[in-house]
């Protein structure tokens, strides 16, 4: 067998695919531009094909070179699942377990979490993250994460996923128009413009306004907000609405505002929460212990 591709050479490549710039790439190696470009070219010669066409301004990855990304970033991600193996001396629930988490789940979950697996688990370091969903399957994808802790439906990418439960919406508004509302909230009954949600890199906002059966665009304020606390802040100040989580309410989130919560139109109106693994994945025991936690701290539990 001739000499194989070193990881590290494997990992320039990688950087520069995400990267898509020799500088942010080697910047991101912590190399020189010059040692990242000389790695990929060894690279090339050690598998005898071209993977980038260059010119003095600019590259583009040939067909080749995707394709030896892709299964670049499967050798690398099952690397780093051997090392956290060894780091556990092959135990199941040992080593380091990288979570991200999006924003409208993670204030609401993160810290019961931690606690049950540190208790319960003491040999596992849960690592967390926080991003959009967009963000956490890329990184998933690209082997920066383990698991994520997604509300679906949505395309997971061709991943693996556990539905730990259901998180049911509430319509919050100002205690101002509650009493004449009504439940199910007939959304007829609210002014335009009185409903505020967040920017559309959030998914909450697409699952609420599904699950609730809000089909009347007339009634959302152009304003949209960044996160779940500003959304309430922005209801609270303005006198509107917004749909909140029961899980953010049960945390306390609706605590010294003037909002009160609401059944919305929709006999389902929920999202469901589920935890998400590549299929890869040779951790799958240790995994499945962290969605039973998670799936005991959530309004509706459904896994089984």
């Amino acid at each position: 067998m001739g000499k194989l591709p070193s990881l590290k050479n494997l990992s320039y490549l990688l950087a520069l695919h995400q990267q898509q710039n020799f500088n942010r790439a080697a910047g991101a190696c912590n190399v020189s531009q010059s040692t990242l470009s000389s790695g990929i070219q060894n690279l090339e010669e050690q598998l005898d094909c071209q993977l980038i066409e260059r010119d003095h301004k600019s590259f583009l990855f040939t067909a080749i070179g995707e394709e030896v990304v892709a299964q670049a970033r499967k050798i690398i991600t099952s690397t780093e699942e051997l090392m956290h193996y060894a780091q556990g001396h092959g135990n199941v629930l040992e080593g380091p377990v990288r979570l991200g988490i999006i924003p409208t789940i993670a204030p609401f979950i993160v810290g019961s979490l931690s606690q049950r697996v540190q208790e319960t688990y003491p040999k596992l370091s849960l690592q967390l993250a926080e991003d959009t969903t967009a963000n956490l399957l890329n990184k998933l994808r690209d082997g920066d994460l383990d698991i994520i802790l997604l509300a679906l439906p949505m395309d997971i990418h061709g991943n693996q996923k556990w539905i730990l439960g259901r998180d049911p919406f509430k319509l919050v508004v100002h205690k101002s128009m509650a009493d004449k509302l009504g439940e199910p909230v007939d959304y007829d009954r609210l002014p335009d413009g009185s409903i505020f949600l967040l920017e559309k890199e959030h998914c909450l906002t697409g699952h609420a306004v599904s699950a609730c059966q809000l089909t009347d665009t007339v009634k959302v304020n152009p304003f949209t907000a960044t996160s779940v606390h500003s959304l309430v802040q922005m209801a609270n100040a303005r006198q509107g609405a917004t749909f909140i989580s029961q899980m953010a309410i049960d945390q306390g989130i609706l605590e010294n505002t003037d909002l009160v919560p609401l059944k919305p139109t929709g006999q389902e109106a929920s999202r469901d929460i589920g935890l998400v693994y590549r299929a890869t994945t040779s951790r799958r025991q240790t995994f499945r212990k962290i969605a039973e936690e998670a799936a005991r701290l959530l309004p509706v539990k459904t896994l089984s």
